[in-house]
């Protein structure tokens, strides 16, 4: 069979799935390009071919997304042949076969950002909560399962148990992060429920709050506030703060409770304030250590120079 009909068989099979138009048609344009390039019938093609496939797709420049876009479809269309048509083949292309992608740079939220988008919040329990994750770096799970047992008043210190890896840890309360949870739980005495933060309207009202409840709220004050902002934000906030108050990169590990120091390393590069202080505090160091280059001996070296030439 035609190359051009087991495509065309292939679309109408992704239709009969309930595929979107957008998809299918994504689909059809990626075997079609492959289809183009391929110098051999479909059943003949090997890891051989496909390894040449991404050869060709790495001159063109195309990027590590894109590349696995395409060898998720051509692994798809095999597993077609296989399944429906009944090709006796091997797929070509392995189910993780894939470039890895580049991790983006953690995103935070400027000193005037943080100060309008809590402006918004007005509710003492959102207060609280995100408060929880800017000055403490609670991860939105940790701040749903947080327990009233868990908050130790007299020594400002909040303990996290069985956090992301099943760790515990211990994180410290800040004036204002107290501050609010001394005014939410004032206001919320009349449960006896041992989750901090609870739902406070309708038929779920004093059951507590889900993750997906507190991601609601974040997403409504950054429609609010006009901020792009969610919950690991602030946490990315809190840490980016820290290190540019100095804090040691061991320290903000500990408190944020990352397992390997690499992980914690991100926010050294987009910690742009604390790069320029240590290089002007360590240039100053240079400088009391050895002769400035003054601009009168660079004219001298320079009068020097067209002297020789003449």
């Amino acid at each position: 069979m035609e190359r051009t009909d087991l495509i065309a068989r292939y679309r109408r099979s992704l239709k009969r799935r309930n595929y979107s138009v957008h998809t299918v048609k994504n689909y059809i344009n990626i075997l079609s390009h492959f289809n183009t390039w391929l110098q051999i019938p479909v059943e003949l093609v090997t890891s051989k071919e496909t390894d040449a496939y991404m050869e060709h797709l790495l001159r063109r420049r195309k990027k590590p997304k894109t590349i696995n876009c395409h060898f998720g479809c051509i692994h798809a269309f095999y597993d077609y042949l296989i399944e429906d048509e009944g090709m006796p083949l091997a797929n070509p292309v392995k189910k993780n076969y894939r470039l890895r992608l580049p991790r983006p740079l953690p995103k935070h939220l400027r000193d005037a950002q943080v100060e309008a988008l809590f402006k918004e919040i007005k509710d003492s329990r959102d207060r609280a909560m995100f408060m929880l994750m800017l000055r403490c770096g609670l991860r939105v799970e940790e701040v749903a399962r947080l327990t009233i047992d868990a908050i130790e008043y007299r020594s400002k210190q909040l303990y996290v148990f069985n956090g992301k890896g099943s760790k515990d840890r211990v994180v410290y309360l800040s004036d204002d992060a107290k501050s609010a949870i001394d005014e939410y739980m004032n206001k919320r005495r009349w449960s006896k429920e041992k989750r901090v933060f609870l739902v406070q309207k309708g038929p779920l009202k004093g059951k507590p709050i889900s993750v997906r409840g507190i991601q609601k709220r974040i997403e409504y004050y950054a429609q609010r506030s006009g901020i792009e902002v969610s919950c690991h934000h602030l946490r990315h906030t809190m840490a980016t703060q820290l290190l540019n108050a100095d804090a040691d990169l061991v320290t903000i590990q500990d408190l944020l409770g990352h397992s390997r120091i690499t992980t914690t390393q991100c926010y050294c590069r987009v910690s742009n304030l604390k790069v320029q202080r240590d290089y002007y505090k360590a240039i100053k160091v240079v400088l009391q250590r050895t002769q400035p280059i003054r601009q009168d001996n660079f004219e001298f070296g320079k009068k020097g120079v067209m002297e020789n030439r003449v």
